[in-house]
């Protein structure tokens, strides 16, 4: 098995000042490349049993209907090479369509939902397929500078076999007229892998009259790889 390098340009800066936090957190020596072990046994290392019944659809985890733009996100784990990555554990967060999180340290005058909690999880199938329902969330104030706001995303977290085998990345919506100003997603130097990072709309995929369908491909490896760290 082969593993094409990713490009320079593909991953986000580590250091990178109009983010202005990764002066403080940003390492200050060149990253080490560590041999990750193999397993023994290839297979998946997440059992199906980990899922509860609404893990991939966050909209009924609550008593009642969340408010916002209903939508479902579907899209395929991927190698280098175009094959699937079965059984990959994804977990998805993201605020509510007010733009709040719902945790105890975002305190922004946007209101909580009662029914949106914006936590899931799931496992892609053998063709390395996910699909998840949830609201489209809504941009915030991040605090990184005047007028700073983030364009309305999706965090990813991709495991392999293990917990220590993670990956984290951000899914954000066609034509956010947020991009030009926004320095996390402007901290990743390649203009074409900032592109990999925004999921196309399809109608394919959507639901009747009931969401509008987003397909987001996740790959791995390469030079086509999606980009990670943010």
């Amino acid at each position: 098995m082969r593993f094409d390098p990713v490009p320079d340009g593909v991953y986000p800066r580590l250091i990178y000042p109009p983010y202005k936090s990764t002066q403080a957190r940003g390492p200050s020596q060149a990253p080490l490349r560590l041999q990750a072990p193999v397993a023994a046994q290839p297979g998946p290392g997440f059992a199906r049993a980990l899922l509860r019944p609404f893990d991939a659809d966050l909209t009924r985890q609550g008593s009642a209907e969340p408010l916002g733009e209903k939508i479902v996100v579907t899209g395929r784990v991927l190698d280098e090479d175009g094959r699937p990555v079965r059984d990959s554990l994804i977990e998805v967060w993201q605020c509510n369509a007010a733009g709040r999180y719902w945790h105890k340290k975002d305190q922004h005058a946007a209101p909580l939902d009662p029914n949106f909690f914006g936590l899931g999880k799931l496992l892609t199938d053998a063709a390395g397929r996910y699909r998840f329902i949830t609201i489209k969330p809504g941009p915030y104030p991040w605090g990184n500078h005047d007028k700073a706001w983030r364009p309305a995303h999706i965090h990813f977290s991709l495991f392999g076999n293990v917990h220590a085998q993670r990956l984290v990345t951000q899914m954000y919506f066609p034509a956010d007229p947020l991009f030009d100003f926004d320095p996390i997603f402007q901290g990743i130097p390649d203009a074409a892998a900032r592109q990999r990072l925004v999921a196309r709309f399809s109608m394919d995929e959507t639901v009747g009259g009931e969401m509008l369908g987003y397909v987001f491909d996740i790959v791995l490896r390469g030079r086509a790889a999606t980009p990670f760290g943010l």
